[in-house]
Order: structure tokens, then sequence, then C-alpha cells
């Protein structure tokens, strides 16, 4: 284990993580709360690859990349209670439940997720976390989803 961490900048998020540029989607991850809750924030700019087609002339960012900002979130905030940096952690989607879209996310929005682990616990390969995406206040999207976290071999 190694010290507990109350935010992570982009540095440690990649030292947690493998997902890197087009698919590297949280920029920030504060208010971490041990295993159990943290918020993710995503600057979304205009220069993000999915803008080019999703849609010329009215960009808004997919539904499956928000989920997605939401699970690197909260893999980032197992990873550092883990001690995960540097180790090559996978994490890998095992179901999404409840997902619902309520605002569009457009180029100059700061999305920040809050996620709540529901269950999990050191050691264990299988996680479940709650999780609300939302603009200025306004909810954008809201899921749950489940995670095996593939934790290298010492």
């Amino acid at each position: 284990m190694s010290e507990s961490f109350k935010s992570a900048d982009i540095h440690l998020i990649q030292r947690i993580i493998p997902h890197r540029y087009p698919f590297l989607l949280v920029d920030k991850v504060v208010d971490i709360d041990g295993y159990q809750s943290a918020t993710g924030i995503k600057n979304v700019t205009m220069n993000e690859p999915h803008f080019q087609g999703h849609f010329p002339g009215n960009p808004i960012m997919p539904g499956v990349t928000i989920v997605e900002a939401m699970a690197q979130t909260a893999a980032v905030m197992v990873g550092t209670e883990l001690g995960m940096e540097d180790k090559n952690m996978q994490v890998y989607f095992m179901a999404i439940d409840k997902c619902k879209f309520r605002r569009m996310v457009v180029p100059g929005d700061v999305l920040k997720m809050k996620l709540t682990t529901t269950r999990g616990k050191p050691g264990g390969k299988v996680w479940k976390f709650s999780g609300v995406a939302e603009v200025e206040g306004e909810m954008a999207a809201e899921a749950e989803f489940t995670a095996m976290m593939e934790l290298p071999k010492e």
C-alpha cells in the first residue's frame, strides 16, 4: 500500500491507469475518500477526435465516453488506495446498469463525475460503482457499473 492520496493530477492518473490520448478521458480526480468516493474532472475541448463525427457542426460528447470517463475516475480512486502507481493495473467493464443521459455535454463544458463504491474491497477483483456526471450542477448522465480489476502479480 502506498501513501494515501486525496487527489490525482494527470501525471498520477497516467501512472495508475493505462489509458492515453485519445482515450484518456479524465484530467484530474479530487476529493478522493479512500475506496468510498471521488470526483473526476474532464475539461471538454473541441479538439477531441470524436467531435469530428459526433456530430459535424453540432459537437456533442458521446454518452459512452461519459460513462467511460466515470469508469476511469473510479479506477483512479481505487488505484490510488491500492498503491497501483506504475504497476500496469488493467480494468475491464463487466456490466453497465441504470444508465441515463439527461443533458448534452459540449466543448467548453467541465464535466464533474461523482463516483461512489457500492461493492468492492482491497484484494477483490470485482467492484461496483454508482456515478453521476454533472455540468454546472446539472445532471448530464448517471450509471451504475461493475468492473473487474486485474491486479499485476507481484
